[in-house]
């Protein structure tokens, strides 16, 4: 046990403990420290030093400043606004006595590279962003894409609100674990409109006007790529999209639906199927087929190598076959020949919209329930899985948060990632998860979104925050 007192984010220092970092010291007796993180060593008589443990501070204001004011991102935090001065390190003597004075000691004269990033991994995502303004060395060691970061600590998903209007996108990120929203803009996303689908760290983005433009990025670190014009055409009727990484390789699969209605015909509508491989950087057109009775929409994702694909009826509402229907395509196999419909699965009830969400390789649903006798108005909100071809109901939403939401529209936002889900509605910013694991239902921190006048839409998605995923 290390003798030292907080006492809210003051730190008291007791005996021959000599607290030190890189850009931030704090010598015998003194609180007066904002450091990034912290080591401590005892120095024992005779000179002999070890290094006794490390201690992550993720609390302090230089780390993790809430979004009190709405006045500085996550990210805008530099050097010169740390209360460091620059301090000539002396080395400890064997002679020297530290109960006489105070003793400094660098941390880049004991820490290798890969114990600095080991140390910095223990830390929420945010602060390793913001450690990156200590010194250039740390600033190296965080930026340095080396597969360090792969052993982190386990970071929840994030969620990414914004509002839908024709200005750049902007908007706040919400970090469930601290339940703290932060200042936040995507590198490459140039308007609301735009369709998102993430996975293990990246996000991709494909243009609301121009299907073909596609890009993929890591938000985190700021690092993103354009795609080569994807196939299929610019302007379908209907385009979802969905993108996995592979946790080992980090290498990832791009998949594009796009549906078109066949000229002057309804009730068929042409399907096609394009894939993007990172390894190869190329897009394939594997499958195409022409549905009757029923149309593409907005919304897929990539499960344990399917594709998940939720299609829509185009028959007069109230008749006997389910609105919605999920189809699925083995990315792997790759088969031409066969029909989706053969393998369809029906809606679990009548719903008003559904979302698809891979959570650990299990193939999730959240769907508007729409009313009995009219199913295209709303009534409530369900969760379900996929298993063994049927769906498997896993929550309803309890009344009280349904209602939470005030005026709850048909359609609404939802996306997950591991084990949390995140609901909201598009006319309000309250954000609501669910927990999977724990069955548990919570509002998030109060958004810092507003909303200006009445008719305000708000829209969001889901992301992992990571360091080591490149595009």
């Amino acid at each position: 046990m290390f003798p030292l007192y907080m006492a809210g984010d003051d730190l008291f220092l007791t005996h021959h403990f000599v607290w030190f970092s890189s850009s931030f010291l704090l010598t015998q007796g003194s609180k007066d420290c904002h450091p990034a993180f912290i080591v401590c060593r005892r120095i024992y008589p005779g000179g002999c030093t070890i290094l006794s443990g490390v201690i992550a501070l993720s609390s302090m204001e230089f780390l993790l400043d809430p979004l009190m004011e709405r006045e500085k991102s996550w990210e805008s935090y530099s050097t010169s606004s740390s209360r460091s001065e620059a301090v000539e390190f002396k080395p400890v003597s064997e002679d020297s006595d530290v109960q006489d004075g105070d003793t400094l000691v660098s941390l880049d004269a004991i820490l290798p590279d890969d114990l600095l990033e080991k140390v910095l991994s223990f830390l929420p995502v945010v602060s390793i962003i913001r450690s990156a303004s200590v010194c250039k060395r740390w600033y190296g060691a965080v930026h340095s894409g080396r597969f360090s970061w792969t052993s982190m600590l386990p970071q929840k998903p994030w969620y990414f609100m914004f509002t839908c209007s024709e200005d750049a996108v902007a908007g706040y990120a919400y970090d469930p674990s601290l339940r703290k929203w932060y200042g936040f803009d995507f590198p490459c996303i140039e308007k609301s409109s735009w369709s998102a689908s993430s996975s293990c760290g990246l996000v991709c983005f494909m243009d609301g006007e121009d299907r073909s433009r596609i890009f993929v990025c890591n938000p985190i670190t700021r690092d993103w790529k354009k795609l080569q014009g994807a196939p299929g055409g610019k302007y379908p009727d209907y385009s979802a999209l969905a993108v996995s990484v592979d946790r080992k390789s980090h290498s990832y699969t791009i998949a594009v639906a796009k549906c078109k209605q066949v000229p002057e015909d309804y009730y068929q509508w042409d399907l096609s199927i394009h894939v993007y491989e990172s390894e190869g950087e190329s897009w394939v057109t594997p499958f195409n087929e022409t549905l009757v009775g029923w149309r593409g929409g907005d919304e897929c994702v990539i499960c344990d190598g399917v594709l998940y694909y939720l299609i829509y009826s185009t028959g007069v509402l109230g008749n006997a076959e389910p609105r919605h229907c999920l189809v699925m395509y083995d990315l792997s196999g790759r088969s031409s020949h066969m029909s989706l419909m053969r393998m369809a699965v029906p809606a679990p009830c009548s719903l008003t919209c559904g979302r698809l969400m891979n959570l650990r390789d299990r193939l999730v649903m959240v769907g508007g329930i729409g009313k009995h006798d009219r199913p295209g108005i709303i009534k409530g909100i369900g969760i379900w899985e996929l298993h063994e071809e049927q769906w498997r109901e896993v929550a309803r939403m309890p009344r009280k948060f349904f209602q939470g939401f005030g005026e709850f529209d048909d359609v609404f936002a939802s996306s997950g990632a591991d084990d949390l889900i995140y609901i909201q509605s598009f006319g309000s910013p309250a954000l609501l998860t669910f927990d999977v694991s724990q069955k548990l239902w919570k509002w998030s921190a109060r958004s810092p979104v507003t909303k200006r006048f009445p008719l305000q839409l708000f829209t969001g998605f889901c992301f992992e925050p990571r360091l080591e995923i490149a595009s």
